[in-house]
């Protein structure tokens, strides 16, 4: 079986035989338009463009693309795939906790509204009889005994108010 040749390679083979010959001088030797030959050889005569290996860069896991991100998956495929979601922080849990009253260096009967008491009296440099009246005043409602706080309040200042002359 005698395998026909093609047009293009019996271009080729004729230009190989013939190096000086024009292509009109190839066309009319084999019956082609002058046009065909001249492609045929400008084909013959590109040379393929070779991208050197190392610039070559294959995709690896974790690198993004247009926001999807290369995953390997549990099946050893890989897929482009939108990132993963951040996880949700956990609120920081604070636990609260009031110190233990010190009923003898702040007892706190004595620190309701924000100023111990004898701190105030300390600041307005008031006398024994009038600082006790201040305390009774002041840890009234806090203490238990509402009315004998109140009493001794006025006991007090009616102390105070005998000697003020």
């Amino acid at each position: 079986m005698i395998k026909k040749m093609s047009k293009s390679a019996q271009i080729r083979k004729y230009v190989a035989a013939h190096p000086n010959a024009k292509s009109r001088e190839v066309a009319d030797a084999l019956g082609v338009k002058s046009a065909y030959v001249h492609s045929v050889m400008w084909a013959a005569k590109r040379k393929p463009v070779k991208v050197p290996k190392k610039d070559i860069r294959l995709p690896e896991v974790g690198d993004t693309v247009g926001g999807l991100v290369l995953t390997r998956l549990s099946n050893g495929r890989y897929r482009w795939m939108p990132p993963a979601p951040l996880p949700v922080p956990v609120p920081m849990q604070v636990e609260m906790f009031e110190p233990k009253p010190d009923a003898v260096n702040h007892p706190p009967h004595y620190k309701v509204g924000g100023i111990e008491t004898i701190d105030f009296i300390e600041a307005k440099k008031l006398g024994y009889n009038l600082g006790n009246v201040v305390k009774y005043l002041t840890r009234a409602d806090h203490k238990g005994n509402r009315k004998q706080d109140l009493e001794k309040a006025k006991w007090y200042l009616e102390r105070e108010l005998s000697t003020a002359i």
